[in-house]
């Protein structure tokens, strides 16, 4: 089998959803930490579009974006499928990634601004979270969004599990009130208690910290 590789970094949500992926399906790969701050010449050369990571380099070809990665690994390792078979089903799943892709950074907004700018964030994050709790399929009667094994939606919705928690507690603004989305609450417990999932998330505490770091850097140079 030609070499896998990962371009990430650890603090990193769309590392994550790559590395949950590959994990799931069984696939050795080497994990390349990047310092964007001083972006290598493999990332540039990998990504010279965007030069941002995730980067998953199978053999020689590079493939960026996470969600474009996540479909990638579904197709060229069938084995443990992400997606449902049936062809109405994998679309309804589709849509669910493509409205997590969309609305997750969201809370990015919650995290890099302040004052007005945050509150908005705010807003459309309690909009994307209300949506899904109202509207998402299988939530709160099945295990995961997709059934009892965690499937692409899932991995796609990965960085409210743990990053949204973190961003709470290095703005000191709460998202997620306690049981005001008790679907979504389940389903991150679960989400977070799964073997793989649980052995494959950065530190609470060093998430933290560097995230504060991170936030008090922005907003110094705004």
């Amino acid at each position: 089998m030609d070499e896998v590789k990962l371009l990430g970094t650890w603090p990193s949500p769309y590392s994550y959803r790559v590395i949950w992926a590959l994990k799931l399906k069984g696939i050795p790969y080497e994990y390349i930490e990047q310092d964007l701050s001083n972006k290598s010449p493999l990332l540039l050369q990998s990504n010279p579009v965007h030069k941002k990571i995730p980067v998953l380099i199978h053999g020689e070809n590079p493939i960026a974006e996470s969600v474009i990665i996540l479909q990638y690994i579904e197709e060229k390792w069938p084995q443990n499928p992400l997606l449902p078979s049936d062809p109405y089903e994998k679309a309804v799943a589709r849509f669910w990634v493509k409205f997590a892709d969309e609305n997750c950074p969201s809370i990015g907004k919650v995290f890099r601004f302040s004052g007005e700018e945050q509150e908005k964030g705010l807003k459309e994050c309690l909009e994307m979270l209300e949506t899904i709790e109202e509207h998402a399929p299988g939530l709160g009667e099945k295990k995961f969004f997709g059934g009892d094994k965690i499937g692409m939606v899932d991995l796609a919705f990965g960085p409210l599990a743990h990053w949204m928690g973190v961003i709470e507690g290095v703005t000191g603004v709460k998202i997620m009130e306690a049981g005001k989305f008790p679907r979504l609450e389940t389903w991150i417990k679960n989400f977070k208690e799964d073997p793989v999932i649980k052995e494959n998330l950065p530190e609470f505490q060093d998430t933290l910290a560097f995230m504060k770091r991170r936030r008090e850097s922005l907003l110094a140079s705004k």
